[in-house]
């Protein structure tokens, strides 16, 4: 299958398109630079120019595919509520031109788009379409196109993590560091799901080949690690002292990031692990964080 795929000089986006060259798809990988076009070409996938603001070269390289798989997300985190909104639009985008085709097209949301709240774990099947959080935009989308015929599926996403990256953590690290302390939120006992890197690069291809309209799959490793843990691993491998805040504190020393340092954002992969055969085999979250230079 000619695959076109979003994100695709991005941290996953780039581990996709190893997933699937490797297993015998063509792909074509949307860029805005000369740079990600050389990145693609020498990887083996053709690129096409374009942005997820630009829609229409969405719907071109969409009508020029077998299936889309779209990793592209803005991340930053300052404007997300415009983001979602933005997601929202290039998904519309894309599924208008597969419209009637039942060619696949998946998208990506967040495994907290699965929970029932209470700290209890966010399951496949469970979607909230009143869920607080602005990223439930791009569900709804594919909610929308699916009434209309559209096959689409969707990959939630966990903490995604190599030793470079992880996801939500990568920027409580530099805020660590910048703040000379490693800090967790009351008792520090809520959890965050993750998903090795190349294990959530995995998925993403056995969805398309299971190919299920409808789906909704969970990249979970482990269903939770504490904030606690994380504050700690942090302190250690960075050589910083590990604080407590309470509640009322989060805002001013995590900023932005206070919106989800003192949420639970366990979940659990069951159902995607019995429906497509997914194993992880990538390391343990805190073993990568254990690769980072203090």
């Amino acid at each position: 299958m000619r695959i076109f795929l979003t994100g695709a000089t991005g941290f996953i986006g780039t581990a996709v398109v190893s997933q699937l060259l490797a297993a015998g798809h063509q792909v074509l990988g949307l860029t805005r630079s000369e740079q990600g076009a050389e990145a693609l070409t020498a990887a083996g996938a053709v690129a096409h120019f374009g942005d997820i603001e630009e829609l229409d070269s969405l719907r071109r390289g969409a009508s020029q595919s077998d299936g889309v798989i779209h990793t592209a997300f803005d991340h930053d985190f300052s404007n997300f509520l415009a983001n979602c909104e933005k997601d929202r639009l290039a998904i519309e985008a894309m599924g208008d031109v597969l419209a009637g085709t039942q060619k696949p097209l998946i998208i990506t949301s967040g495994v907290g788009m699965g929970s029932t709240g209470n700290n209890a774990l966010a399951t496949e099947d469970y979607f909230n379409p009143e869920h607080p959080n602005p990223r439930r935009a791009s569900e709804l989308a594919g909610r929308a196109l699916s009434a209309r015929g559209v096959n689409v599926s969707v990959v939630r996403l966990s903490q995604v993590h190599n030793p470079l990256k992880q996801g939500l953590i990568t920027p409580l690290i530099e805020l660590a560091r910048q703040k000379g302390v490693s800090a967790y939120v009351g008792d520090g006992e809520n959890r965050w799901s993750a998903v090795p890197l190349d294990d959530a690069a995995r998925l993403y291809l056995l969805a398309l080949e299971k190919n299920v309209a409808g789906s909704r799959y969970h990249a979970v490793a482990e269903e939770g690690v504490s904030m606690r843990t994380l504050a700690e691993t942090l302190g250690r491998v960075l050589k910083l002292p590990v604080v407590r805040l309470e509640a009322e504190q989060a805002a001013e020393h995590f900023g932005w990031m206070g919106a989800f340092v003192n949420h639970d954002m366990s979940a659990s992969s069951a159902l995607t692990r019995a429906r497509l055969n997914w194993q992880p085999l990538g390391p343990a979250l805190v073993t990568d964080l254990e690769q980072l230079a203090g």
